[in-house]
Formats: structure tokens, C-alpha cells, sequence
């Protein structure tokens, strides 16, 4: 029996559909008719003689066939993309396009300068910088739709990723101007009967949070109230209505203003890493390796000149 290949259009189309458990979210993804999803989908069921989904109430749910080719196909598109930078840089085109996800205060705070000095030196990459939450930048990542990722670590990354620690910040109290720890700094006892405002679970804030109070001994107090981002939490504070457990990074232009106060927390973990991921590849397109190399020369300390040295004489993994 003739059998069709996968084409990386199919696994492109297959990644959509497991991602979105839908056929008509996936069709509005890689702008198809949701028939052409259907059939691309029948097309690969037939070339690999199995099922990849089955129906459920909450939609489609891979096949264990189907969880199995999930991380094969984004490593063939990964490959076929690698392919396609490696042919263009041997040909002498230009040197392309970087795409980067970034939480939205290191996008704000962190990237504005140093984005725009490196587009004028290299005026032939085109940046595309897009904000989302943490687990977002990762799935994007996995799936190749950003190149690289800033974001603050909360661990759990495998093999597949590459990480590099830019910055280091403080973890910080964030209170109102004028509060009841004006004339001291507080004990771990007296913040746990605090009123806390925290951004939701599965947030990279709201686990620094958790983590926090992990580290002292202590279970985390439930939050008087959960919002939707840092600059919201930002202001609640500024207008008493509660605390914060934040990176400093995250509320410095609310401080910078005087609309709010800090106080070092007293737990053991007193920083957070700030850090910059990639997805490991065995050839590194010339426009991210650019890129890779000039933010790790701009952000990471050097710790001394041989360190320097050897980094500006090789290429990130």
C-alpha cells in the first residue's frame, strides 16, 4: 500500500489539534477549512495505521499513539526549521528574523533599551517580541512559535531547553507608603497573618509566592484577594488593601513614583533568577545566535576576563 509522508504541513496541522483538543480551534490556527483539518488528519491516521485522537465530552484526547508523536513531530518541525536557516545562511541571504516572549514587566522594564540597541546594529534581524505568562512562553517555545524566552526561573525544565541566568532580583515586600511596619522590619509570624494580594495559580509570581513561604517552614497564607497582574497588585497596595511578595523588577516604576514602599522578606530566599531560555538545537540559525550571544554579553556579569574571552569566542548551545 502507497503510503503518504508526513509532510511537516500535516505535522504542523496535527500539533494544532492536539494542542487545541478541536478541529475548528486548529483550523483557525494554521488558517484551514476545518475539512482540510479533518482530512490532514486522516491522511497521517492512515499513513501511521493507527488513531491519534478519540472523542470525548471536553473534545479530543490523544491516543497514547498520538502522546507519542506529539514530541517527534515538534522535533522534525524544529529540524525542518533548522534546515531551512542553515541552507539560507550557507546561500548568503539575510540574516533573518528572532521571535521573543517575555512576561509583561520584563518586556516593560528590562528589554525596551537593550532591544532597540540591538536593532541598530543589526539592522537585518527583525525582532517580533510578543507578552505572555510563564507556561505560555513555554508551550510557545516547545512548539517554535517564539525563539527565545525571558521569564523568571520556577524550574522544571528538561533536556530539550537551554537557560541562562541574565539577572538576579531582589524579592521584596511591596506595602503602602505609610504602613504598620513603618518603624521595623517584619518577622515571618506577623506576615503570616497578613492580608496578601498574589496574581493566580500557575503564575510564575503566585509560585515565587508559594516557594517563598515553602523555604521559611510555612504554609503560604490564602491571599486576600487574587489579581490579574503585577501592576494591579501594584496599585491595591498603593490604596491599603494589602501586601505583595514580588521580584523588585516587577513593581521598581510604582517605587520609583512613591506610590508604594518596600521591605526586605525575611525568609531564606531573599532573590529570583531572571532567565533567558532557548530551545537546544544541533545548528543554531545565525539570526538567534546572533541574538543569544549579544543579550548574554549585555546581561550576564562576567566573572572574570578569561571568562569573557572564552564566551565572546564561542556560540550558545
Amino acid at each position: 500500500m502507497r503510503r503518504v509522508p508526513m509532510h511537516p504541513r500535516l505535522l504542523k496541522t496535527f500539533i494544532a489539534v492536539a494542542r487545541s483538543k478541536s478541529f475548528t480551534r486548529a483550523a483557525e490556527e494554521v488558517h484551514l477549512a476545518q475539512s482540510s483539518v479533518s482530512d490532514q488528519m486522516q491522511s497521517l491516521e492512515a499513513e501511521l495505521g493507527t488513531a491519534l485522537f478519540t472523542r470525548s465530552k471536553q473534545g479530543l484526547e490523544l491516543t497514547q499513539a498520538g502522546e507519542t508523536l506529539v514530541s517527534y513531530a515538534q522535533e522534525i518541525l524544529a529540524l525542518t526549521d533548522e534546515a531551512r536557516s542553515a541552507v539560507a545562511a550557507t546561500a548568503g541571504h539575510e540574516a533573518g528574523s528572532v521571535s521573543i516572549g517575555a512576561l509583561e514587566t520584563i518586556a516593560a522594564v528590562k528589554l525596551p533599551a537593550w532591544l532597540s540597541a540591538f536593532q541598530n546594529n543589526h539592522p537585518d534581524i527583525n525582532l517580533r517580541l510578543k507578552v505572555a505568562g510563564s507556561g505560555d512562553l513555554l508551550r510557545k517555545l516547545e512548539s517554535g512559535e517564539i525563539d527565545v524566552a525571558f521569564c523568571f526561573d520556577h524550574g522544571g525544565l528538561d533536556a530539550r531547553f537551554v537557560s541562562r541566568v541574565i539577572a538576579t532580583e531582589p524579592l521584596i515586600l511591596a506595602t503602602p507608603p505609610v504602613g504598620k511596619f513603618a518603624a521595623g522590619k517584619p518577622d515571618l509570624a506577623e506576615l503570616a497573618a497578613m492580608d496578601f494580594l498574589t496574581t493566580e495559580v500557575g503564575c510564575a509570581y503566585r509560585a515565587m509566592f508559594d516557594k517563598a513561604f515553602a523555604e521559611a517552614g510555612m504554609v503560604a497564607p490564602k491571599p486576600a484577594a487574587e489579581v490579574g497582574s503585577i501592576g494591579a497588585i501594584a496599585r491595591l497596595v498603593a490604596a491599603g488593601a494589602g501586601i505583595g511578595l514580588v521580584p523588585r523588577l516587577a513593581v521598581a516604576e510604582a517605587l520609583d513614583r512613591g506610590e508604594i514602599s518596600e521591605l526586605p522578606w525575611p525568609g531564606p530566599t531573599q532573590t529570583v533568577s531572571l532567565m533567558m531560555i532557548w530551545r537546544r538545537r544541533r545548528v543554531q540559525p545565525p539570526a538567534l545566535r546572533q541574538f543569544l550571544e549579544a543579550a548574554s554579553d549585555h546581561f550576564t556579569p562576567a566573572r572574570s576576563a578569561d571568562v569573557r574571552l572564552r564566551h565572546a569566542r564561542s556560540s550558545p548551545s
